[in-house]
Order: C-alpha cells, then sequence, then structure tokens
C-alpha cells in the first residue's frame, strides 16, 4: 500500500512512486497544481495561495510564479522534462461575497488566471480543470497520474488521469478503493510540513 503526502499551504512535494498519493484539503481560493510526466513516472503538486510574489524571496511555494518554477525544478531534479509535462488544476473558488469588492478581494479567480499564465509560459497543456465556484475542494494525485476531486456538497470524483497507465512497464492507477485506503497523510514525525519536498528518494526540505 503506498503513503499518502499532505501538501499544505504555500507547500510543495514531489513523488515518484505510482501507488503514493498527493493530497491537498481543504482548497478555497487557493490553487492544486498538479503536474505529471508520464514517462519519468513523476508527479509534483504546488498548493498555490495567492498569484503574484511582488518580488518577496520568502516562500516561493506560496505565489503562483514562483512557486510554478520551482515545482517544475524538483521534478526535473528526478528525471521529469518540462516537454513532457501535463496538468491538471482544481481551487480558485470565491468563498465570500463582499459589496463593493474589488481586484484584491478576487483572489481564487487571480489565482486560477496566475496557475494559467504560468501554463501557458511554459507550455504545458492542462488536461482538465476544476477551478472558480463559491465552494471548497480537496484534491487527491496519485503518483500514477490520477487526480480527484472532492468538492463541498457534491461528492467526489474523477476529474482525469494524465497517465495512460501503460509508461513504465505498465503502471496500475489506484482505484477509488485504493485512494480510500491509503495510509493517512503524516508529517513524517517532524510535526511541521516543509514547504518544499520531495517526499521519496530526495528529502528536499526547507523554503
Amino acid at each position: 500500500m503506498g503513503e499518502s503526502h499532505m501538501v499544505g499551504m504555500a507547500e510543495i512535494k514531489v513523488i515518484r512512486s505510482p501507488g503514493d498519493i498527493l493530497v491537498a484539503l481543504g482548497l478555497g481560493s487557493c490553487i492544486g497544481v498538479c503536474l505529471f510526466d508520464e514517462q519519468a513516472g513523476v508527479a509534483g503538486m504546488a498548493h498555490v495561495v495567492l498569484p503574484d510574489s511582488s518580488g518577496h524571496q520568502s516562500s516561493p511555494a506560496k505565489f503562483a510564479d514562483t512557486a510554478f518554477p520551482l515545482l517544475l525544478e524538483e521534478m526535473k531534479k528526478v528525471g521529469a522534462r518540462v516537454s513532457m509535462v501535463r496538468a491538471a488544476l482544481a481551487g480558485g473558488a470565491q468563498l465570500f461575497a463582499f459589496q463593493g469588492s474589488g481586484p484584491r478581494l478576487d483572489i481564487g479567480p487571480r489565482n486560477a488566471s496566475a496557475v494559467q499564465a504560468q501554463c501557458q509560459s511554459y507550455r504545458i497543456s492542462v488536461i482538465a480543470s476544476d477551478l472558480g465556484g463559491s465552494v471548497g475542494r480537496t484534491v487527491q494525485f496519485s503518483g500514477s497520474g490520477l487526480v480527484r476531486v472532492k468538492t463541498l456538497g457534491k461528492g467526489e470524483r474523477e476529474l482525469v488521469n494524465l497517465g495512460s497507465g501503460t509508461a513504465g512497464g505498465g503502471i496500475q492507477e489506484p482505484s477509488r478503493q485504493e485512494f480510500a485506503g491509503a495510509e493517512r497523510p503524516t508529517t513524517a514525525g517532524t510535526g511541521v510540513l516543509p514547504r518544499v519536498e520531495r517526499a521519496r528518494g530526495g528529502g528536499l526540505r526547507g523554503a
């Protein structure tokens, strides 16, 4: 049985095991960016909180314009190629309505636009997306490329499989039951998850 790895706010994680699962809980205005290179068998997720770093050097995984290239770099370190990467996106909800709300309050839509712009910049195809609306989501992304989204009040569904299941000698995607039976996300005994981490075979920590 594979392991589940929690990807908290302003965190990035990369896995290479097809049985492992990346999980982003309670996405509101945040975006869960799921990137997958099927040929290399590398999956990565970023939990983007805000659209633009505006030059801030700290917490690069927090912002769309810095999290995206950072995630790609971490995936490249374990064998991924940007030209082979495909994407699925989820989140970007507008959870609260404000009278006379302006651009600064439209964080969800701005996050969605910023992440989509990053995909275009790197010529990465967005195969599927579940963006916008007014309710939260939880995203599960397996190391074989399967992306499932659970939406508040609407249940759970498969969003897309970013892998065909034939690369690397016939990888089998986890079923819904396997998702449910995976180990609970852990913090590897630290109590606090690092903002950037290769979840298996590298141990990169820190932001």
